[in-house]
């Protein structure tokens, strides 16, 4: 076997536990899930999962960085797909509502398991959810300085408009009443009165 298909098995295996231990994690908590949950959800050895993570606590790390970046990948895409603060909002609300309806699982993780990280680990996720927040209330703060968002607190507004998509992470399903894009759609409405965007002419 060639090194690159030593390092692509390695890699597959490590994607397998990532993806056992969210689901573990979703379903029982960080506390409550074992290394051999995990392993047996991947149909892997226990013994695996130290060969690839050093520890349970590594791969709520990993999950967290991962669903972390991805999240502020998604609204830093959101926004520069337009100019205008309205439309940069519309865009953030649509994308990052959808981003965690589709990712529920993950999102219900990285979301609600953050007080089982070290502090080291927490630090770092902290401060990319700091990004997260900055990027969003610096959309806000560039809508009011145009004139097209009313809102005098611009930091509690995207606290809320954060909040929104988060909580989808808690009572989404698959299988529910609304599609991630009718979701999208509704929280669009929600985000553009929650900052007091101005009607626009025509």
């Amino acid at each position: 076997m060639t090194g690159s298909e030593d390092r692509s098995r390695a890699d597959e295996t490590r994607a397998r536990l990532l993806e056992a231990a969210v689901a573990a994690f979703a379903e029982r908590g960080f506390h409550g899930s074992t290394t051999r949950d995990i392993t047996s959800i991947a149909g892997l050895s226990t013994a695996a999962i130290y060969v690839h993570h050093r520890s349970k606590e590594e791969l709520l790390y990993q999950v967290s960085l991962a669903g972390h970046r991805d999240t502020l990948a998604t609204i830093q895409a959101a926004m520069a797909s337009a100019d205008d603060p309205v439309d940069q909002l519309i865009a953030v609300m649509r994308d990052f509502s959808i981003h965690h309806a589709r990712a529920h699982t993950m999102a219900r993780v990285i979301n609600y398991e953050l007080t089982a990280l070290s502090p080291e680990h927490q630090r770092e996720i902290k401060a990319v959810r700091r990004v997260i927040d900055s990027e969003v209330r610096g959309l806000i703060e560039r809508g009011v300085a145009a004139g097209v968002f009313d809102n005098p607190n611009p930091r509690m507004a995207a606290i809320a408009l954060l909040s929104l998509g988060i909580d989808l992470a808690r009572w989404y399903r698959d299988d529910g009443r609304w599609s991630p894009e009718e979701i999208g759609d509704y929280y669009v409405d929600l985000g553009l009165r929650i900052v007091g965007a101005r009607k626009r002419d025509g």
